[in-house]
């Protein structure tokens, strides 16, 4: 199910080209606000190993604090495996690929919607 009326709010497409820029995979935002009542996003995406996800989680933290997002916690850094940014209204989940078929966050929130992220707009000469 995609939801592609609601806009991707701006601090989730921050994290989200962060992740995108530390070559994240299959990246997805869950939107949770009609079903849940402790966060109201989940930003998805996998790296290919400990390192990746270090870096992953780095950038992420990084273009959120220059826009003054700070995590209230973060969990699973040192083993990398998933890694739990909770933002408060979004949550950051970065997953080694084994780690996210075993939890599958997409199966056990299946009835939220999948927001729709544009393509980053290219650069004009």
């Amino acid at each position: 199910m995609s939801n592609t009326l609601a806009t991707v709010p701006p601090e989730i497409l921050t994290a989200y080209r962060a992740a995108e820029s530390k070559k994240a995979t299959d990246l997805k935002v869950l939107d949770l606000r009609d079903i849940s009542s402790f966060t109201d996003y989940f930003l998805i995406c996998s790296g290919s190993n400990p390192k990746q996800n270090h870096a992953i989680s780095d950038e992420v933290g990084k273009q959120l604090a220059e826009i003054d997002e700070k995590p209230y916690m973060t969990e699973g850094y040192q083993a990398a495996g998933w890694i739990l940014m909770d933002y408060g209204n979004f949550i950051v989940h970065i997953f080694s690929e084994e780690a996210r078929a075993y939890y599958d966050l997409e199966r056990l929130w299946g009835m939220a919607p999948t927001m729709h992220v544009p393509e980053e707009a290219a650069a004009v000469a």
